[in-house]
């Protein structure tokens, strides 16, 4: 899986448990199920719920009667959060390094990876205002 769907497939993972308040092992949610609803391979989401638990967001439990629950109210998990989780960065790109004997090789690249790195951080920040509550469908809606 490559970094930039971990991201996403934890955030719906997060927000699918969140609405179908799955808050213990009695009401956790297979994998088969989480990824019937991405959609996506059920090894893909039991991958992400792997790196959720290490991050302590949601308990697991292998096998037929296993899955996933939320270990926390989805209002107190931030996107931020589950990007640490996840291992996931904001990521622009990188910045090529230039022809050699380009007249702007020796300053551009420098200057454009320090840009990406700052824009990187800013968003990763960014996600730090909205919470798993935030993606829930809205009440009545």
């Amino acid at each position: 899986m490559s970094d930039n769907q971990r991201f996403p497939v934890a955030a719906h993972t997060l927000a699918y448990l969140a609405h179908y308040e799955a808050f213990g092992l009695e009401r956790a949610i297979s994998s088969v199920e989480l990824a019937a609803s991405i959609p996506t391979n059920p090894v893909v989401v039991r991958r992400v719920t792997g790196l959720l638990a290490q991050a302590r967001l949601v308990g697991t439990r292998a096998g037929a009667r296993g899955g996933a629950w939320l270990l926390r109210p989805a209002g107190e998990i931030t996107l931020q959060d589950v990007l640490r989780a996840v291992g996931g960065v904001a990521r622009l790109g990188a910045a090529p390094a230039g022809a050699k004997g380009c007249p702007v090789a020796a300053s551009a690249p420098q200057a454009v990876g320090a840009a990406i790195a700052a824009a990187d951080q800013a968003a990763a920040e960014r996600l730090g205002d909205f919470t798993v509550a935030d993606l829930l469908p809205a009440e009545g809606g």
